[in-house]
């Protein structure tokens, strides 16, 4: 996570209601459950989902071990603990499409970084998003940085009646859902499919550094040559 999608990420959940709910797909360590909670300390509930299976945890880390699921959980909640915002957060240790019986009701902000594989991350903007109130917001990492995810955006959302693109923060992407007027709808695919050409940069950013070519992909990321975030 970088500084700017921190601060994107506080702006909204600072506009959450105050008794509205939030939701993150994808907590890891905290780090983004602690953004959440500071940013929102009227908010009725947020809730936490993630397995701590060891499985997904990162780029190229979707397979993994039991042992380190449980270090992730372990330090999940230390994090919180040592943010005093442990209470604040309801952890859901479940997949996210085995959660939904957990939480009730409606979402006025959902922030997804799951699995980045197609299938998974489809499920989770059909699913959850459709469970985020009308003029919620929902965020998306790896947003036209991962293959999956990207395609699961184009599928779902480019053409979609019912979310607007607002715009991102380098991966982070901010929908709102309305329904927006004519105009408006064709902005926002504009502005997504303008979008692409940032994304087959960072595939091949990506496919350089797999390759072990770093100095040729710091030629397309302005001498950085890291992954994409």
């Amino acid at each position: 996570m970088t500084e700017g999608q921190a601060r994107l990420l506080w702006k909204s959940a600072s506009a959450v209601p105050a008794g509205g709910k939030i939701a993150e797909i994808g907590s890891y360590r905290g780090r983004s459950a602690i953004i959440l909670a500071k940013a929102a300390p009227s908010a009725g509930e947020i809730a936490a989902i993630d397995p701590h299976a060891g499985n997904d945890r990162g780029p190229q880390q979707i397979d993994g071990t039991v042992d380190e699921g449980e270090g992730d959980h372990g330090l999940f909640h230390s994090n919180l603990k040592a943010a005093g915002v442990d209470d604040r957060i309801r952890h859901v240790r479940l997949p996210s499409q085995g959660a939904h019986a957990a939480i009730e009701g409606t979402l006025e902000m959902l922030y997804i970084d799951g699995a980045h594989r197609y299938g998974p991350a489809a499920a989770d903007i059909r699913d959850w998003g459709a469970r985020v109130s009308p003029g919620g917001t929902m965020l998306i990492h790896d947003s036209f940085s991962s293959v999956g995810v990207t395609l699961a955006q184009i599928r779902l959302l480019f053409l979609s009646r019912e979310w607007e693109y607002i715009g991102r923060s380098r991966s982070l992407a901010e929908y709102r859902r309305s329904l927006p007027a004519a105009e408006a709808r064709r902005k926002s695919i504009l502005f997504q499919v303008r979008e692409l050409g940032w994304f087959a940069r960072n595939v091949a950013i990506k496919v350089l550094l797999v390759a072990h070519l770093r100095p040729v992909a710091k030629l397309l990321d302005q001498g950085r040559g890291e992954w994409p975030y």
